[in-house]
């Protein structure tokens, strides 16, 4: 079977099942694991995928993603090739282990173990997610409110952070925080500055997607006049997670869980 991926997660998917070796293509982003993208041909960033190279690599499986907001055009330029493919939209953490099965259902004709390798992987995820054993923190309070509120930075200009449909909403939560867009029924959207500012958020997460973690500047946020009266600002709780930690949603997603636990457990 040759199987191409057009977004990160499903390329580390891919590999967490053990299935690296059916990869034949990947998109431009695509960076984990390094040792099996590194040789691989790429097809294109997210939305300028080339579907002309994807063919040309004659795919069994073309894995896409509409995590990547106008993947949708991508998806239809498959689709108008003729290219079977598979389509993941994942919004909630709830949404991840059943993607891992179907991932793992559309490989088992070249390899019918990845089946139970799934099963356990999808398994693992579900127990994190759904600890039941008194592991996510009851309300307590941290700098003045029940739960500290954080906001997680896509990107800086605009701000654009993730409302309560995004699995990175249901992470804040279960590591003791509170989404700051938590009324906000979207997966994410733009915040003017002021907007920002009247939140007031206690913890401000630079995750900026596209951006090589050691090129992120949470100074940036700190220097922004908006801000100044902002708590994390004051307090100095801005800090960096790797958007792969947060981003993507795959088996990775747990150390964005474990950053934003020690992230929301520091006390002053």
């Amino acid at each position: 079977m040759r199987v191409v991926s057009l977004a990160c997660s499903n390329t580390e998917i891919v590999a967490a099942l053990g299935c690296a070796h059916l990869l034949v293509g990947v998109d431009n982003h695509s960076d984990h694991p390094a040792e099996v993208v590194a040789g691989l041909p790429r097809v294109g960033p997210d939305l300028e995928i080339d579907v002309a190279a994807v063919a040309a690599l004659s795919p069994d499986l073309v894995l896409c993603s509409l995590t990547v907001p106008g993947h949708e055009t991508v998806v239809e330029g498959i689709e108008a090739a003729g290219l079977p493919h598979l389509v993941l939209a994942p919004e909630g953490l709830a949404d991840v282990p059943p993607d891992i099965r179907r991932i793992a259902r559309a490989l088992a004709p070249a390899d019918p173990d990845v089946i139970a390798r799934g099963e356990a992987l999808a398994r693992s995820l579900e127990a994190a997610f759904n600890p039941g054993d008194g592991s996510v923190p009851d309300p307590d309070p941290v700098f003045g409110r029940p739960r500290p509120g954080v906001l997680v930075q896509w990107w800086p200009k605009p701000v654009i952070a993730p409302g309560n449909r995004s699995w990175v909403h249901d992470l804040i939560t279960l590591a003791g925080g509170r989404n700051v867009l938590e009324d906000e029924a979207c997966l994410s959207r733009p915040l003017e500055d002021a907007e920002v500012a009247a939140r007031n958020p206690d913890i401000i997460v630079v995750s900026w997607c596209g951006v090589h973690p050691d090129k992120y500047r949470p100074e940036v946020v700190r220097r922004n006049p908006a801000f100044q009266e902002v708590a994390a600002i004051r307090n100095d709780r801005v800090l960096s997670i790797p958007e792969a930690f947060l981003g993507r949603p795959g088996p990775r997603l747990l150390e964005g869980l474990a950053a934003l636990r020690s992230a929301i457990a520091t006390r002053e």
